[in-house]
């Protein structure tokens, strides 16, 4: 099944329909029926558009963005910190769980065992 090519012109004013719908209450679903397009179509173009600053503010961008690049780094910083501590918890609860598991099946081993040995006649 081949799509329909839509205009740049066509996507903002479908997007801007659709930002009246959804101030308006409607779902997801009713908006990308509305529009006439998918709900995977809907979500694309929003994404490209938020994805996709104006051309003219690129430069002032550009400057703005420098003094933000140390912050950047020690919320990154901050970022890999807490996921670090969080990979060590999580870590440690499998290695929890692990040992458990092995319990449980040492001692499921040990029930069977149990069942299968018979008294001897002799």
């Amino acid at each position: 099944m081949v799509g329909k090519r839509h205009a740049s012109e066509e996507i903002s004013a479908k997007l801007a329909q659709a930002n009246e719908l959804a101030a308006k209450g409607k779902t997801q679903r009713e908006i990308s029926k509305a529009l006439g397009v998918s709900i995977m179509t809907y979500h694309r173009w929003k994404k490209m558009i938020k994805s996709s600053p104006p051309a003219v503010d690129h430069e002032r961008r550009m400057i703005e963005s420098v003094p933000r690049a140390a912050s950047a780094d020690a919320s990154s910083d901050e970022t890999i910190k807490r996921l670090e501590f969080e990979n060590a918890q999580l870590r440690r609860l499998v290695t929890d769980m692990l040992l458990e598991k092995l319990k449980y099946e040492e001692e499921l081993r040990a029930r069977q065992g149990t069942r299968m040995r018979r008294p001897d006649n002799g």
